[in-house]
């Protein structure tokens, strides 16, 4: 066991407890309730703040894109179950949007502690850290983001979009994909790692099953 994993920090690649927390929906534990899915563990600062009650329409409103995607949402903070439920029915009867995922009230930071989600230099509330976990409970990225900026919730959306093209195609996913100013929609396959390869990308590019700058930058549709 490494260092890192003896006090309890996570990183991209590792493998999520199998804890089991306590939501607004009830209990739900991390990796059996979410089987199958993609995961995104997010953390906000605290409940009846006007940043993260934007963050949380955002999410909200596009929970069905995330589902669309096999994707579930689970919120957390410090705060106890009784204030995410009263922040939440704020939002219904203000906001007129009804919060659908569930919060996890990490009343002892435990979740946040292992998750590495309190920064020491921004006090004891959870900063807004964003897990992106895939359907193997693998964490496959990580985000931090500063207490006084929100996130960007369609970005999150297109990571997983390209996370899932990369693991069912094999392929590398380009800068703003699928808008890319060089290749479009089109998915980046992985660079030559020898003479054999490379002379085998010549042969797919004469073939017109990809297309390249190079021979280390070649792109195909998928």
């Amino acid at each position: 066991m490494t260092e890192e994993k003896e006090s309890g920090i996570l990183r991209i690649g590792d493998k999520i407890p199998n804890l089991t927390v306590n939501t607004t929906h009830g209990k739900k534990n991390l990796v059996d309730d979410y089987k199958g899915k993609w995961l995104v563990l997010f953390s906000h600062p605290g409940d009846f703040t006007p940043v993260c009650t934007t963050e949380f329409y955002g999410f909200q409103k596009r929970y069905d894109q995330f589902k669309e995607i096999n994707t579930e949402l689970l919120g957390l903070s410090v705060d106890q179950v009784f204030s995410h439920l009263k922040w939440t029915e704020w939002i219904k009867e203000n906001l007129k949007l009804e919060i659908k995922f569930p919060i996890i009230a990490d009343e002892r930071g435990i979740i946040a502690e292992t998750f590495g989600m309190i920064s020491p230099k921004k006090g004891t509330n959870t900063v807004r850290a964003v897990f992106i976990i895939d359907d193997k409970s693998i964490i496959r990225v990580i985000l931090y983001y500063p207490q006084e900026i929100g996130r960007n919730v369609d970005e999150i959306i297109r990571t997983i979009k390209a996370l899932q093209e990369s693991d069912k195609y094999g392929v590398a996913i380009p800068h703003n994909w699928p808008d890319n100013e060089l290749i479009k929609d089109k998915a980046i396959v992985h660079p030559a790692a020898s003479d054999e390869e490379i002379e085998k990308r010549k042969l797919q590019k004469e073939k017109g099953e990809i297309e390249c700058y190079d021979w280390w930058l070649c792109y195909k549709s998928v």
